[in-house]
């Protein structure tokens, strides 16, 4: 990743950051970076909001009721950086940010340069977390 700059805009595609262990983390480390950090999705808002609350993600920006390319092109005249940064794992992902005019960036190849988890590669006690039975001897 390009370190320390500054001028960057980083969108997330929700199934990007629904794709790492500890997507707050991964936001928060971001910051460090980044100027501006947010998601964005062909999904409700309301299903980004409540992903977003759950794994403590602080966003500066989100799609709303959009799709994601007109999010990007959006995000991109309100965010003025010198880089625009649009983190997916799809193709469809990647021919919406070259029609948008940013950057793409496969999740595993931001995640290896970053060095973030991916879920996959999570502990596998976390699944079973909180399931418990009483009629279990």
């Amino acid at each position: 990743m390009d370190g320390g700059s500054g001028e960057m805009t980083l969108a997330f595609e929700l199934a990007a950051l629904q794709s790492l262990a500890d997507p707050g983390v991964v936001v928060t480390d971001a910051r460090q970076w980044t100027e501006y950090v947010g998601v964005v999705s062909e999904k409700p808002t309301y299903v980004v909001t409540n992903f977003t609350r759950k794994h403590r993600v602080r966003q500066d920006f989100f799609s709303g009721p959009r799709g994601v390319g007109e999010s990007l092109e959006n995000v991109a005249e309100q965010f003025d950086t010198e880089r625009h940064v649009f983190v997916g794992t799809t193709e469809d992902d990647e021919a919406i940010a070259e029609a948008a005019g940013w950057e793409y960036l496969p999740l595993a190849e931001a995640a290896e340069a970053a060095e973030w988890e991916l879920a996959a590669e999570s502990d596998d006690e976390e699944l079973f977390e909180g399931e418990t039975r009483d009629d279990w001897p």
